[in-house]
Parts: structure tokens; sequence; C-alpha cells
């Protein structure tokens, strides 16, 4: 079965494509021959990954995935949240967007975050499979590791002893909030026989 990624990202591309099985070819829009731009007007990732799923498969007819992930500090009553990327202004760098996230953190003694990263599946317009996924760390002050992207940095997982960025791409695939969200969507492909 084809499905087409409402991304040209292709490390969420492969991502994916690792983790369901050979009966799926996964492409992203520039693979599969599409230029789609879906604003992420949403107010939950919920709403924006099914509005990307449901967009791509208006246009393909093809079934789609649509993605929305962030950063939810508690602290800061779950900022950035959907605006994670865009944050410190759009086109931020990492440097501003950490910049940030240290700057509104400051004299702040709880630093619990998590990742958050929703997924829809779109078949047809009406039937779309969502699942959520979610990787539990901390906010440290110092950069460390080379890695990843984004707060990656800063997000640290204190059962792994580690941030995102000092993972390797194996250790972060087993644990992140977008790997969680594929396992959780796997199962549900797999409640419909659809996965073996």
């Amino acid at each position: 079965m084809r499905l087409i990624m409402a991304t040209n990202n292709q490390g969420k591309v492969k991502e994916l494509s690792a983790l369901l099985s050979s009966d799926f070819e996964v492409l992203s829009l520039k693979e599969a021959g599409f230029e789609i731009e879906v604003e992420e007007d949403g107010t939950t990732f919920t709403e924006n990954a099914v509005k990307k799923a449901l967009e791509t498969y208006k246009v393909t007819k093809t079934p789609s995935i649509g993605d929305d992930s962030g950063l939810c500090v508690e602290a800061l009553s779950g900022a950035p949240g959907i605006y994670s990327a865009r944050w410190a202004g759009e086109g931020a760098s990492q440097d501003e967007l950490i910049g940030k996230l240290h700057s509104e953190l400051s004299g702040k003694e709880n630093r619990k975050a998590k990742f958050v990263s929703v997924i829809a599946l779109a078949f047809s317009e009406e039937d779309i499979v969502i699942a959520e996924g979610e990787c539990q760390g901390v906010i440290i002050d110092e950069k460390r590791g080379d890695g990843g992207f984004g707060y990656d940095p800063v997000f640290y997982v204190p059962s792994l002893g580690k941030t995102f960025s000092e993972l390797s791409l194996d250790e972060k695939n087993k644990i992140s909030h977008r790997a969680n969200a594929l396992f959780a969507l796997c199962d549900k492909l797999k409640e419909r026989g659809i996965l073996k």
C-alpha cells in the first residue's frame, strides 16, 4: 500500500518506513510529485495533524499521513506547544529557540517537560486513524550533544542520562515522542488487520 506523508522531511519519511512493514511504500509529497502547503492553524497537535492528512488526501486521493509535534513545558503552562518551531519568531535559529526557552524558565524550579507527537492517517475524508506519543524529560541549562534539532540539546531524559542530542538515531527511535506515536499507529493498523 502506498502512503503519502504530508512533508518533504526525508528523516520523517525514513522513520515511518522503518517501523512499517514492507507492505507499505511511504513517499514524501515531493517524491509523489505534489506541492502542497498546509497552513498549521489548528489549536491542538491533533487538529494540525488531521488537517495535514486530510488536505493531502484530498489532493492526492491516496492514503495520507499528517503529523504535528512540539515541546510542552509544565512551568510554562504547556508552552511552547503547537508553536514550538516558531516560538521565537518565524525562521528562528536553534539558539534563538533555546534562548527564549531558558529566558522564560528563568527563576522557575520546575523543569519538567515532554515532547508530544500526533500522527493522523487519512484513508478517506471520513476514515482517519489518530495516534499520539509522548516522551518525558526535563529542561537543562546547558546544551549537550551535536545531534537532533530544535530543543533537543536541552531536553534531558533522566532514565538514559542523556539529552535528545546525545542519543544515537537508534536510541532516539526507541523512546522519542514520534516513535511512540508511530508504535501506537501501528497497533491501531494491526487491530484493523492492515498490518501484521
